[in-house]
């Protein structure tokens, strides 16, 4: 979000004002309150006699709540005003605004205090394409409520406001007339509720929850001190994004703030892994969620198919109208795989096999789409292609921007694209469902059967994907089964899936923890040598913390502690220059030429699967690792990171604590 917005939010809701606090969405799109996909209040500006006071200073150390503090002034070099204003406001199904007026004077005064108030009911996608209504939208007042409403067909959306004093209620807002005494206040309570949902008292997310969230997770020791304030920052930043459906028990993580506050299958089931020795049960909500909405037929314009797992679920009106295809949408080429993936390593991690047993179903129908769908003209790879020209993603690999998969002289792939990537994720995830099979459901015969197919593709993929003249694996086969032969950090989840054989591996470290990779902040989407690569492009010169963490953590997989230990201080580093919270994605420029991670001007923050990044990150430091019924503790921690204390991970060992130092061999 831009530094000129503040943002709260309580899982499904979330309200983006400008620093005093006021919405205005005509020159800002982004400000508003939204829920379920809709923008439930576009204009909301407080005035006083006729003045929009000045901002002092805005309190936000609470993800659900902010206060504002202010002070009617005339414009001078000097504040000096009499007049003081502060404004409490906290985000439920809506949001609840306390705003406090105190006179300083010695002399009484009497105040015009106004909120307009209006809404233009835009679906998401109406607000990121600038697109014009095609219902009605309509106003009703009474002595005690403002109601402002949208109706298109059988599609109804209301907004009420109430106060706790007398007003005159106008179809634009709220007016009170307030006679302020000398050094006396005077406050007035809000409620700003959304849709037809219940009208009782708007519900507040407390202190206390997010301390009892914070306190369950393991409790973090370390003589680096700002690594304190980053994993505060990311427990605290998870609980702000989780979401309920209300049709599954338990929360899962939305994506991020603002465009992607609903359900994901991509961004929940990545950060979901990074959050596993932190918050496991994260992932059990997320594997019902997602196996509940699992492929069910065949259908072009949603790019569904049976056993595919989700991309993206939508609640708005051109969803609804089916305008566009989010209802849900399953146009992700990887999720299905990341979903068996999972599902193993929570499993492995907790020891709750009855979740693995719940979803046998849903499991081998994922590893059915994978051989019958995934793999879409069955020569043993899996490519994507959107099945109507008109909706949907071109990319559906985790770079979705439309020019992210190009050769090395910038020139766009063709379509089917087989990202490399997306062959590693095969071959953990037949890997990992043959233990399942073999572990859970009592199968050896299919256990024994995937593992040959797992041993097969990574035989066909280390001849196929490899290009010898530059020493890496291409970015992608195209769809005439050329090799795409950009540099990307795509190579480096290879890594942590196990499919490059291992001369090959140690090829790509190098390319990795190169110039024109590693950008001294971390590995960039693209490498600098590219002809496509730009610093700020989306996914084409970048930084991504969240592919930064997986490939830290394949670095450890493979054995390349000093590599991992690299790129997890880089990270951490550049997050505590972020103030704690990594964004979404950051510049690819030198550290040596900007000595500062420079901020993507549209990243999202929080967003969830960056928020999880530090959190991956302090597990490849550490080295930790299940079993199936211990915890393995193996660190690899780099100065000036010195000494790392986590204790009480939860697993199904119970409770228990991982400890390691900085040493010189590291």
């Amino acid at each position: 979000m831009s530094l000129n917005t503040v943002s709260i939010l309580d899982g499904n809701a979330f309200v983006v004002s400008d620093r005093r606090g006021d919405i205005d969405a005509s020159p800002v799109d982004a400000q508003g309150l939204f829920l379920d996909d809709t923008r439930f209040l576009s204009r909301w500006i407080l005035t006083v006699n006729g003045l929009r006071p000045s901002v002092l200073s805005v309190d936000e150390q609470e993800y659900f709540q902010v206060q504002f503090f202010e002070a009617v002034t005339t414009g001078t070099i000097y504040v000096d005003s009499h007049l003081s204003v502060a404004r409490k406001r906290a985000v439920g199904k809506g949001f609840h605004e306390e705003i406090l007026l105190e006179n300083h004077d010695k002399e009484a005064i009497d105040l015009d205090v106004k909120l307009d108030a209006g809404c233009d009911f835009a679906d998401l996608f109406e607000v990121k394409d600038k697109l014009a209504k095609a219902g009605q939208l309509y106003t009703k007042t009474t002595n005690d409520r403002l109601t402002l409403g949208y109706k298109r067909e059988d599609f109804v959306r209301e907004t009420y406001i109430s106060a706790s004093q007398k007003a005159d209620i106008s179809e634009d807002g709220l007016h009170f007339h307030v006679h302020l005494p000398p050094r006396t206040s005077w406050t007035v309570s809000l409620d700003v509720q959304a849709s037809a949902r219940a009208t009782g008292d708007v519900p507040m997310r407390s202190k206390a929850n997010v301390d009892a969230w914070v306190a369950a997770a393991p409790r973090l020791v370390c003589s680096w001190e700002p690594l304190q304030q980053i994993y505060r920052r990311s427990l605290v930043d998870m609980a702000a994004l989780r979401f309920r459906t209300g049709v599954t028990a338990g929360a899962l993580p939305a994506a991020g703030l603002p465009w992607f506050m609903a359900v994901f299958g991509r961004d929940s089931l990545i950060t979901s892994f990074q959050a596993m020795p932190f918050a496991p049960e994260l992932a059990s909500s997320t594997l019902r969620t997602l196996a509940l909405f699992q492929g069910r037929v065949e259908d072009p314009f949603r790019d569904e198919e049976p056993g595919k797992i989700l991309h993206e679920l939508r609640l708005g009106e051109m969803t609804a109208f089916e305008q566009r295809p989010q209802s849900p949408y399953y146009g992700a080429a990887d999720s299905t795989m990341l979903f068996l993936i999972v599902l193993e390593e929570y499993v492995r991690w907790t020891g709750d096999r009855a979740l693995a047993k719940e979803l046998e179903r849903e499991a081998r129908a994922a590893v059915a789409w994978i051989d019958r769908y995934g793999d879409r003209d069955h020569d043993g790879f899996v490519e994507y292609k959107r099945g109507n020209d008109q909706t949907g993603l071109d990319n559906q690999c985790w770079k979705d921007s439309w020019n992210s998969i190009a050769f090395a002289d910038g020139t766009i792939a063709p379509l089917p694209r087989a990202t490399c990537e997306l062959q590693g994720y095969v071959y953990d995830a037949k890997l990992r469902t043959a233990r399942l099979a073999r572990e859970v459901w009592n199968d050896p015969a299919w256990a024994k059967e995937l593992e040959a197919q797992a041993v097969e593709l990574k035989k066909r993929f280390n001849q196929e994907f490899w290009i010898p003249e530059r020493n890496f694996f291409a970015l992608a086969l195209d769809g005439q089964k050329r090799k795409v032969d950009s540099l990307t950090s795509n190579i480096g989840h290879l890594l942590w899936s196990g499919i490059a054989d291992d001369d090959k591996a140690a090829s790509c470290v190098k390319h990795l923890m190169s110039d024109a990779l590693f950008s001294g902040w971390g590995i960039r989407t693209m490498a600098s040598s590219e002809n496509s690569y730009n610093p700020i492009g989306y996914h084409v010169g970048t930084v991504w913390p969240h592919d930064n963490s997986f490939i830290a953590w394949g670095l450890r997989q493979a054995g390349y502690r000093a590599e991992a230990a690299r790129i997890s201080r880089a990270m951490l580093e550049a997050a505590n220059l972020f103030g704690g919270r990594l964004p979404e994605a950051f510049g690819g420029y030198p550290r040596s030429e900007t000595h500062y991670p420079v901020e993507y001007p549209t990243a999202c923050s929080p967003q969830a699967w960056a928020t999880g990044a530090p959190l991956l990150l302090i597990r490849s430091l550490l080295g930790l690792e299940s079993d199936g019924a211990h915890l393995i503790v193996d660190p690899a921690i780099p100065e000036p990171l010195g000494r790392i204390e986590l204790l009480d991970i939860p697993g199904c060992w119970g409770r228990m604590d991982a400890f390691g130092r900085a040493r010189a061999a590291d």
